[in-house]
């Protein structure tokens, strides 16, 4: 006889009963139904333009947090243990952006005694400031983009790109996602980057600290996946293909990474891994690394939360990372060691956004009148939209996630075009045919691409 949800056994941590997400969209929905699968009750919170949200639906629960913009809703962060407290939650999960890699947060939700499911603030403190993550990085022998390792003033900074040699980047040590960077190829280019990255990263972060490292020409950005609990047990779960990017942000994700055979993969786990444990790192986690033509990889930076492309090595390892996330925040030893965890087929993620690549990827906000997403063999779609959403400019655009796996990197491919194809969104325009472009351009198709792969493409487009 089928039993109720409250007479099922539970699944989950016991120290868990209730989980307060702190995010909204995509992340959001994502959380719900790792808690759902764990028999742990799901806490949305809400804005107000996110009232009739999907998560918000799909939750037990759901509390107002504040008025539209992030800043006075998602990024209040006494207001969300307020919330929390209020609701009765044993713990926070913050997904991705917003508070998840906020430091003072995390520490914050530990003195109210709610358990912050991520890293703690000490971590988040030394991995979020890029300059003493180099450091380091550095002292635990993982090999960094060469450059400097101290905060700069301007006139240090033009000794420094001298000794270095041009072209550099000029960096915000409080910087992430894609801000808080100027390529600088001249000298006479340098003082207004300097001024540009300090304004922008003061704004952003609250930090004008900057440093500089070495530009490197055409690298491919691969990062690593990895999970370490709080009994001393650590593992990796393979690298991601993220090179195909604009200004630092990602659109397409491919695992594994093309052309990283069992050598480098096993090279890369054991930088993350060391990486990890340089820090203590308990939860989960990502190591990002920039590769060279010749295959040397560097340390970028450390990710201190959910990536948005964790499904793609769900994909190909079979391992839940949002539930392993939860699980380690309850204090549970890894239910895995590294010998256990075993690779299957290609995964390909499509960030679609509410953009028009047409018209230089503008954000395109407004009611979505139709949405049928795709579905098949081998194809899995992560969304927080549906028909009847109005899409706002106060968030990122992200509306969808799609991701197609396949026995081999062609079938994922032909997976996931065939998806693009059946995807429908009207009302607002997407990415989607940008996305279908890249999938049969000739350098993707043949997986030798770098990070210059979208510039260039955009750049043959508008002299075609």
């Amino acid at each position: 006889m089928e039993t109720s949800r409250s007479e099922r056994p539970n699944r989950g941590p016991a120290v868990f009963q209730k989980i307060l997400i702190a995010n909204r969209g995509e992340i959001a929905v994502r959380v719900v139904r790792a808690c759902r699968e764990l028999q742990i009750a799901p806490v949305a919170i809400y804005s107000e333009a996110d009232h009739e949200a999907l998560h918000v639906r799909l939750a037990d629960a759901a509390y107002p947090c504040g008025a539209a913009p992030a800043r006075d809703s998602y990024l209040v962060a006494d207001r969300v243990i307020e919330i929390a407290q209020r609701a009765g939650a044993d713990a926070i999960h913050p997904g991705y952006g917003f508070l998840s890699e906020n430091a003072d947060f995390a520490d914050r939700c530990e003195a109210a005694g709610i358990c912050f499911i991520g890293p703690t603030g000490a971590v988040i403190r030394a991995m979020g400031d890029k300059i003493t993550a180099r450091q380091t990085m550095a002292a635990a022998g993982v090999a960094v983009v060469p450059g400097t390792t101290e905060p700069l003033s301007d006139a240090e900074a033009a000794d420094w790109a001298e000794r270095i040699g041009y072209p550099v980047l000029v960096k915000a040590s409080a910087g992430g996602g894609g801000k808080g960077m100027r390529r600088v190829g001249t000298p006479a280019e340098l003082p207004q980057a300097l001024e540009r990255v300090r304004g922008e990263s003061a704004s952003a972060f609250g930090d004008a600290t900057l440093y500089l490292e070495k530009f490197l020409e055409n690298p491919r950005h691969i990062e690593v996946q990895f999970l370490a609990d709080a009994h001393g047990n650590a593992l990796h779960l393979g690298e991601r293909e993220c090179s195909i990017q604009r200004r630092h942000q990602k659109l397409i994700e491919e695992a594994p990474a093309n052309g990283v055979g069992p050598e480098l993969r096993a090279e890369l786990g054991r930088a993350a891994l060391a990486a990890a444990r340089a820090v203590d790192y308990c939860g989960v986690g990502t190591c990002e690394f920039l590769v060279d033509a010749a295959g040397d990889f560097y340390f970028l930076e450390m990710n201190t939360r959910i990536q948005v492309e964790h499904a793609i090595t769900e994909a190909v390892t079979g391992i839940d990372i949002v539930v392993a996330m939860i699980r380690i925040a309850a204090g549970e030893p890894l239910q895995i060691s590294q010998p256990d965890v075993e690779f299957s087929g290609h995964a390909i993620e499509a960030r679609i956004y509410a953009e028009n690549p047409d018209r230089g990827f503008i954000p395109s906000p407004g009611l979505i009148s139709a949405y049928t997403p795709p579905s098949g063999p081998g194809v899995r779609v992560d969304t927080g939209v549906e028909q009847g959403t109005r899409v706002t400019t106060h968030y990122d655009p992200l509306i969808a996630k799609l991701i197609a796996w396949g026995t081999d990197r062609e079938e994922a491919i032909a997976r996931l075009d065939r998806a693009l194809a059946e995807f429908d969104i009207q009302g607002i325009a997407t990415s989607i045919p940008f996305h279908r472009n890249a999938l049969c351009h000739p350098e993707f198709v043949s997986g030798r691409y770098t990070t210059n792969f979208v510039e260039a493409m955009l750049r043959a487009a508008r002299r075609g």
